[in-house]
């Protein structure tokens, strides 16, 4: 094993190993969300409203395909880092193995039923017509590229297990900054609109997952695969489709409520769309570093508890809970201060009833940024001791909530009315949580 490219967190200061783990993925999913941004801003400058809402409208259903993928991977990786906190190379491997099998059979059925019925699902959310087609052959395209998504998180899921985030984070950098270049070629200067930004995505995250696959084959000589190599054990199976299928649930649970308040949003109109589709990226910039610091206790946790190390696994939490609360008070103060300029990205003075309605949407709900913050963390905790069934749970109760109140609130509110459902969703998850919280605590103390 390469011992200068894996990090073993079961030794050593706690603080500085896991933001040394923590750093690297919150670099890496800026430049994500960047491209992911830039994808809505050139579109909504150089298209129109119309466009930004269809990429708005096909934005839920493409998430909860893609943090499907994620959080496979995720439940995946939790079971390799348990592996190799115990030195046991030859399990890891098979682990790997079986989990490059089982994953990639997943995604070609998902990208099949995708491609089918891309149409169908953003008629069921009450997609407006005029903005339909364009939405529909978005969606395909990114369906397609599914297979690249796959590929990337699976071979970052196994360096991360083991204590490196740092080789997926360059890999990540250099993939948005070509699909930027591609969306202004596609978008701006060839007019291929919406389907452009699609294809740019595409070529982006192929080149991710390529880089990916050349540096574990190149640089990490223990996890090199040969045809011999590629075992499907059935009995890791079952253990990883129990850790797999729990956090994919917990991943896409948030985002299939997304999914479902796109439902709500829609009949409020093109402009409500293009403003929820605005306000949801800047969110992901301030909720995807949460999720990170939540990842990189995961990690910490994983390797420790594997050892048996629980004075570490009480320290790497709190270190964890301290760092989100400090960022995400951070975070609103900023976003607050400049909400209306971070929306103006979008649309420009072309768009002014957008950048209204985001402004107003936006401000509510920087006041709610602590709240899934803290349940992050709580989260990455439950993960990192293997008890995925409680992050499920506690997720399912957030979106249950969230979806029911935005339901009931939208037609009175309008959009200011699904931020409100936010802070009912955050409020629900919270209830559920603390109490199984609080009695892990004192068994682990």
């Amino acid at each position: 094993m390469d011992k200068e490219k894996l990090v073993d967190m079961t030794r050593g200061p706690i603080v500085p190993q896991i933001i040394h783990f923590t750093l690297p993925l919150i670099i890496g999913n800026f430049f994500v969300l960047t491209y992911n941004a830039v994808d809505s801003i050139i579109v909504g400058r150089f298209v129109g409203a119309g466009a930004l809402a269809a990429l708005g409208a096909a934005g839920p259903v493409m998430n909860v395909l893609l943090f499907l993928i994620i959080g496979i991977c995720l439940g995946m990786s939790v079971l390799m880092g348990h592996c190799f906190g115990e030195q046991n190379y030859a399990k890891l491997k098979r682990v790997i193995s079986t989990s490059l099998i089982s994953g990639g059979i997943f995604t070609f059925l998902l990208i099949m039923l995708g491609v089918l019925f891309s149409r169908q699902i953003l008629r069921f959310l009450n997609t407006p017509i005029e903005i339909l087609d364009d939405a529909t052959s978005y969606l395909q395209i990114i369906f397609v590229g599914l297979v690249f998504t796959f590929i990337y998180n699976i071979y970052a899921a196994t360096l991360r297990s083991m204590g490196n985030s740092k080789a997926s984070l360059y890999f990540l950098i250099a993939s948005a900054v070509l699909n930027v270049i591609m969306d202004l070629l596609f978008v701006a200067v060839w007019k291929m609109g919406v389907v452009g930004s699609a294809l740019g995505t595409v070529i982006a995250e192929a080149i991710a997952a390529l880089f990916c696959v050349l540096y574990v084959r190149f640089y990490i000589p223990t996890l090199r695969f040969y045809k011999a190599d590629f075992v499907f054990d059935y009995s890791l199976f079952r253990t990883i489709v129990s850790y797999s299928s729990v956090a994919a649930m917990q991943q896409i649970t948030l985002h299939l409520g997304k999914f479902l308040i796109q439902g709500a949003v829609n009949p409020l109109g093109v402009v409500a769309i293009a403003a929820f589709n605005a306000v949801n990226r800047i969110d992901d910039f301030v909720t995807i570093v949460q999720q990170n610091i939540a990842h990189g206790t995961t990690g910490f946790l994983a390797q420790n508890n594997g050892k048996g190390n629980f004075e570490r696994i009480r320290k790497g939490f709190l270190t964890g809970l301290n760092m989100v609360v400090v960022y995400s008070v951070l975070a609103s103060i900023i976003v607050l201060l400049f909400s209306r300029q971070l929306i103006s990205l979008f649309m420009g003075k072309q768009g002014l009833e957008v950048v209204d309605a985001g402004e107003q949407y936006l401000k509510l709900m920087v006041l709610l940024y602590l709240l899934p913050g803290i349940t992050n963390v709580v989260q990455g905790y439950f993960r990192g001791l293997g008890k995925m069934k409680i992050t499920l749970n506690s997720t399912l109760i957030q979106m249950f909530g969230r979806v029911i109140a935005a339901y009931f609130l939208a037609p009175h509110f309008g959009i200011k009315g699904i931020a409100l459902a936010c802070l009912v969703g955050w409020i629900c998850m919270l209830s559920y949580e603390s109490p199984l919280f609080y009695k892990s605590w004192k068994q682990i103390k």
